[in-house]
């Protein structure tokens, strides 16, 4: 007998004519719920950990932006933006009627969460933004670009998990093999033809490659916005995307953030350190109502 699933498949439709997909955990009604946005080219999976804690207790739900996981992939690869990926957030929350929430975003998902902050902040109860900020780091994505959208397969998950860790020992230097095993099926699905896979349209890379379409305009405002509510920056030691100085100046704008760095770690925390835990924890504890 397979695992016992804690969790529900969902699926939307955005303007566009897409069927995109999450998972929903379940949990309490009374308390706004979470929702949570991944990195580029990331899924809900990447997320499990988190929504297992939470679930039962907060209702959880996981995101998979367009062109990820088994969300459909983009007619238009221009539409691999952070505004559409907000559209299609709006048409979600619509969808299952949520009034106000908790999102947590790394990266890209982070993006997306500051964006909503700015356009529909009345619906955030709170926001954990992980390993991101209205200002990224060149050399941080310079290293994206080498390797967004470059198709890859491997013969066995023990291939896979000896790549990510190749491409990740200085984002993650106490990880073991598995470790790099856990984070290559969260990375990698298997196709029709048995070859492992990364588990998103190769052509998200397209807008991403070019200068300033990985945020968009100045994005100062949106922090801005996030003023009233509570807010956790996470920032791994080693980020090249947020650095120490944007994530104080952030810090700086938010009368109710906390900055929490854990050492050791690049882009991104995975949220499942044990600061990061207690954090979460005290978030949530403000964002109760």
């Amino acid at each position: 007998m397979g695992e016992r699933r804690n969790y529900s498949d969902g699926y939307w439709w955005s303007k566009d004519g897409l069927r995109l997909h999450y998972r929903e955990y379940p949990g309490a009604d009374d308390v706004p719920p979470v929702l949570c946005f991944p990195g580029l080219t990331r899924n809900a999976r990447d997320y499990e950990s988190l929504a297992t804690r939470l679930s039962g207790e907060r209702r959880v739900v996981l995101v998979e932006f367009r062109g990820r996981g088994e969300s459909a992939f983009a007619k238009d690869p221009m539409s691999y933006v952070p505004l559409t990926y907000l559209q299609d957030i709006e048409a979600l929350l619509d969808e299952l009627a949520i009034k106000r929430f908790v999102a947590v975003g790394t990266s890209l998902g982070g993006i997306v969460t500051m964006l909503l902050a700015a356009t529909d902040g009345a619906k955030l109860a709170g926001a954990v933004l992980n390993d991101v900020g209205p200002q990224l780091e060149a050399a941080g994505l310079a290293r994206i670009r080498t390797y967004v959208g470059k198709a890859v397969w491997h013969p066995t998950w023990m291939h896979a998990a000896r790549a990510v860790a190749e491409g990740n020992a200085d984002v993650y230097p106490d990880y073991t093999i598995e470790d790099w095993l856990r984070m290559a099926k969260r990375l990698y699905r298997v196709n029709s033809s048995g070859r492992i896979v990364l588990d998103y349209d190769m052509k998200i890379a397209e807008p991403f490659r070019v200068p300033g379409n990985e945020a968009g305009p100045d994005m100062w405002p949106t922090i801005d916005a996030l003023k009233a509510k509570p807010v956790l920056v996470v920032r791994g030691e080693r980020s090249d995307i947020l650095s120490a100085v944007t994530a104080e100046k952030m810090l700086a704008r938010l009368p109710q953030g906390e900055l929490v760095t854990v050492k050791d770690v690049g882009h991104a925390p995975t949220l499942d350190e044990p600061e990061v835990v207690a954090a979460i924890e005290r978030l949530l504890a403000k964002a109760a109502t």
